[in-house]
């Protein structure tokens, strides 16, 4: 029987994560540095990564090498695809973490329904979706050649579930209708792509719930109060599901979706 220990084992593999200098985005590079994986961090142009590379490197002795990309244009996500391929022989993991959420002040977004934007609606899309496709498409050539290859899309519960509009009230939080349809269109893209590219790779997706973010009040009470582990995520709680996809730990998973939510959802 093959081993717990070996099946966790990252070291030889790569992976390359967008979003890389968030907060799951640092996480997820941190759980796949300490099993031994080398890293390909994506973040926007001018992003200080240097402290969590260099915390990287001296922690888990591992190669990281950061690539600057604005994931909503288009160029710059061809420009980096082609740097991918180009510096590495083979690609093991990708996890498509980055996501755009806008702000409360972004025009057209934290807004009524009847005054969110077709622009809003649009730069969502191509960050939450049409970026991974971008991505998975030019990147699969590798992922092909790479033993245990996978892909991981951070989805949301809001892909799943209609939002509870009460949470929201007396704060300037929002629930955009462009964040949930783009987060719902990246869960079937991930169940269509595991078929598809099945068995050369696994596909599969992660839908986080609410993390505590430094929200109002009486939003986190309110959450809290539907969630039955009784408390908003920290970004720590994602450490275990990444590495379990990440690895072959889940090598006969394809096309699933990993809730984790607190039972927030149930």
């Amino acid at each position: 029987m093959t081993t717990i220990e070996k099946l966790i084992n990252l070291n030889g593999r790569s992976a390359l994560i967008t979003g890389a200098a968030g907060g799951l985005g640092r996480v997820m590079a941190a759980s796949l540095a300490e099993l031994g994986a080398d890293l390909i961090l994506v973040d926007l142009p001018n992003t200080e990564i240097s402290g969590l590379i260099n915390s990287l490197t001296e922690r888990f002795k591992v190669n990281v090498d950061f690539m600057p990309c604005d994931l909503e244009q288009e160029v710059q996500r061809a420009n980096l695809i082609s740097q991918v391929k180009e510096r590495n022989k083979s690609l093991n993991i990708l996890i498509n973490n980055a996501a755009f959420v806008g702000t409360s002040d972004l025009p057209g977004w934290s807004v009524p329904f009847e005054q969110q934007t077709v622009d809003t609606w649009r730069r969502a899309f191509e960050v939450n979706l049409t970026a991974i496709f971008d991505l998975c498409q030019g990147l699969i050539p590798l992922l092909r050649l790479s033993e245990g290859a996978n892909i991981i899309n951070i989805a949301s519960i809001y892909g799943l579930y209609g939002p509870d509009w009460s949470l929201y009230e007396g704060t300037s939080m929002s629930n955009p209708a462009a964040y949930s349809a783009s987060k719902g269109g990246l869960l079937q893209f991930t169940r269509w792509l595991a078929t598809t590219i099945a068995p050369d790779v696994r596909v599969n997706a992660v839908s986080p719930g609410g993390i505590s973010r430094g929200q109002p009040e009486a939003f986190q009470q309110r959450y809290i109060a539907k969630t039955p582990l009784g408390r908003m995520a920290i970004e720590d709680d994602f450490c275990g599901v990444v590495a379990f996809l990440a690895s072959d730990m889940s090598r006969y998973m394809t096309g699933q979706n990993l809730i984790v939510d607190g039972g927030w959802g149930i």
